[in-house]
This record gives C-alpha cells, sequence and structure tokens, in this order.
C-alpha cells in the first residue's frame, strides 16, 4: 500500500494531480481544497490511500492524516465509496463530519452531496462508535438521560419492523414526552412499539 508520497508537482488539472517522486510520476486524486493548496514545481508531502478496484488502482490524496483516515473511516459505512467519502471531505472539514458523526448532527451530514436523510442515519449508526469521542461534542439526549443517537436508532428500528418513516416519527415524538427517560435504546423501542400500538 502506498500511504505516503514526497515529490515535485508536475501537473494539477481537474480532480487530480502529478506527483513525482523519484523520477516515477503518481496521479492522485485530491478534493479542491487540497489541489488549491498546491503549485507546480513545488515539493509536497501527500498522504495517500489506494483504492484497488479490478479495473483500476487509483490514488487519493490528502495534505493532514486526518483526512485520509476520516476518507478511510467513512468507506467502511454501507453505501459509501471513494466518491461520495471525498464529496464529505470538500464539503465539511474532518473535524466537522466527525462532530456530525458523533453527536448524530444528521443536517450537517444531509449537505455533503449524495447524502440524503436516511444516508445520514446510516452514517450516524454506523460510524458513531468508530468516530470516538470528539472534543466539543454534545451527545443527543433527552433531559441528560438518554443514550446518545437514540432517535436515529429507534427509528431504524421501527420502520424494520415495517413501519412508516412517517409513524417513526410520530412515535419518536410521543416517547419525548412520554417515553421514559434513563432508558437505553431497546427499551425505547419496545416503548415506541407500544405507543403505535395504540394508534
Amino acid at each position: 500500500m502506498i500511504a505516503l508520497l514526497n515529490g515535485e508537482i508536475v501537473h494539477i488539472a481537474g480532480d487530480r494531480a502529478v506527483i513525482n517522486v523519484a523520477g516515477v510520476g503518481y496521479a492522485v486524486r485530491a478534493t479542491p481544497n487540497t489541489l488549491a493548496g498546491l503549485r507546480l514545481g513545488r515539493t509536497v508531502l501527500l498522504h495517500t490511500t489506494l483504492i484497488v478496484r479490478e479495473d483500476a488502482l487509483t490514488l487519493y490524496g490528502f495534505l493532514e492524516p486526518d483526512e485520509r483516515d476520516l476518507f478511510e473511516l467513512l468507506q467502511t459505512a454501507s453505501g459509501v465509496g471513494p466518491r461520495l467519502a471525498q464529496a464529505a471531505l470538500a464539503v465539511h472539514q474532518p473535524e466537522k463530519v466527525r462532530r456530525a458523526i458523533a453527536s448524530g448532527d444528521t443536517a450537517t451530514l444531509t449537505r455533503i452531496p449524495g447524502v440524503g436523510k436516511k444516508g445520514a442515519q446510516r452514517l450516524v449508526l454506523e460510524l458513531k462508535d468508530k468516530v470516538g469521542f470528539v472534543p466539543g461534542t454534545v451527545p443527543e439526549q433527552v433531559n441528560g438521560k438518554r443514550p446518545a443517537g437514540w432517535r436515529t436508532q429507534v427509528s431504524q428500528g421501527i420502520q424494520a419492523l415495517g413501519w412508516s418513516a412517517k409513524d417513526a416519527e410520530a412515535a419518536i415524538a410521543r416517547l419525548d414526552t412520554e417515553g421514559v427517560d434513563e432508558a437505553d435504546v431497546p427499551s425505547l423501542l419496545k416503548q415506541a412499539i407500544r405507543l403505535l400500538g395504540k394508534k
């Protein structure tokens, strides 16, 4: 795996740059933010990740290791490939993406091109335990007594059992006013199902 390139920038065009490392030119895809910081003829150190496909080997380059790490992390979520992960970094700083995932801020995540409401909920559900604690985040809670991300998880659980997204939203709204505090997600899901049964 190629994890780092240190060489002269010999070409910049579109979504990629070519870096000359010891006489070998490496084509590296990068976000507009990264490309804007590059200058022809200058030496650059890029943190890279290599994506292997049946028909191609593609290098993606980043000025900071945190960007590369988040790029790789995002792709561990179902339905997220290199293009979507790169779009996230083109729109938001890595810390902002991590904070949005950690705090269940789906509104920020849906600003990423190609990420809808369900996609944002899936990112939170699948990655919030992987991003770890992000300084400055305030977990999503009710009166400080419910687990972070409970609304997303309960909504997905309800829909997986055959109810609509509208039903899930209604049940969560009722949980906000009628549900028991200090409950874990499975308990909250049971409460939501019970409330839906009363409809």
